[in-house]
């Protein structure tokens, strides 16, 4: 039997993603089964028009776009600080810089085709809430691809080329196809979908249910020829 798929939309500086991909692996921690699991994270972005980079703070960015003073924008980071502190994470948020996402999920696929996928979309979240990495940056990328053990003339090659770009987009038009229309968006065997970062408890339960109908076998048509002990009847006589 294939393993279970849960497939994530996430983009890396989307706090929400990072928060509910902790509460996720806790789920997986407790469950039973999680050796049959596989995860994988697909790119989505947030803000496709942003800059790679951005001299503005995450409180001034917050309080332009939405309209709210810095105090207000202060606020808000301070109470997802307080969340991402209850799934374990340290944010840094008043040196987190703003950045367009989409050269680092082009590296994330290269991670990918190396298995490193997940180890890189973890660095680069780390990268962004906690440690300051401008995250839009080819130097500071390159930095947390070689951490996680790619080849920094590989992930050189791909940061200055437009390679996986199509990958990307492909992974956002299925992000779209699954009905997501924010992020994170867990998807369990493209059955079942849970939007949001979620608490631990409902992860935990769709995973049991998910796991419990995939042992379930669906009798398909009447019952054909069998034989029961040591009689075999053919449909329809005897």
């Amino acid at each position: 039997m294939k393993p279970l798929q849960v497939e994530v939309a996430s983009d890396v500086v989307c706090p929400w993603c990072y928060i509910g991909k902790r509460r996720l692996e806790e789920a997986l921690s407790r469950f039973d089964h999680a050796d049959r699991v596989t995860v994988t994270y697909r790119s989505f972005q947030l803000d496709p028009l942003s800059p790679d980079t951005s001299e503005l703070g995450l409180d001034e960015m917050l309080a332009a776009r939405y309209g709210r003073s810095i105090v207000q924008a202060r606020a808000m980071n301070a109470q997802v600080s307080a969340v991402a502190a209850g799934a374990g994470l340290d944010f840094r948020l008043d040196i987190a810089r703003p950045a367009n996402t989409f050269r680092a999920h082009r590296l994330i696929h290269y991670a990918a085709d190396r298995g490193l996928a997940n180890d890189l979309t973890e660095r680069v979240m780390r990268g962004y809430f906690s440690d300051g990495m401008r995250v839009g940056e080819r130097e500071d990328l390159l930095r947390l691809a070689v951490e996680v053990g790619l080849d920094k003339a590989g992930a050189a090659a791909v940061l200055d080329s437009d390679a996986y770009a199509d990958d990307v987009r492909a992974d956002i038009d299925l992000a779209r196809h699954f009905g997501a229309t924010g992020v994170p968006f867990f998807v369990f065997d493209r059955r079942y979908g849970i939007s949001g970062a979620q608490e631990t408890a409902l992860f935990t339960e769709v995973l049991t249910t998910t796991w419990a109908d995939r042992q379930q076998l669906i009798a398909a048509g009447s019952r054909g020829a069998t034989c029961d002990d040591d009689t075999c009847a053919v449909p329809g006589q005897g």
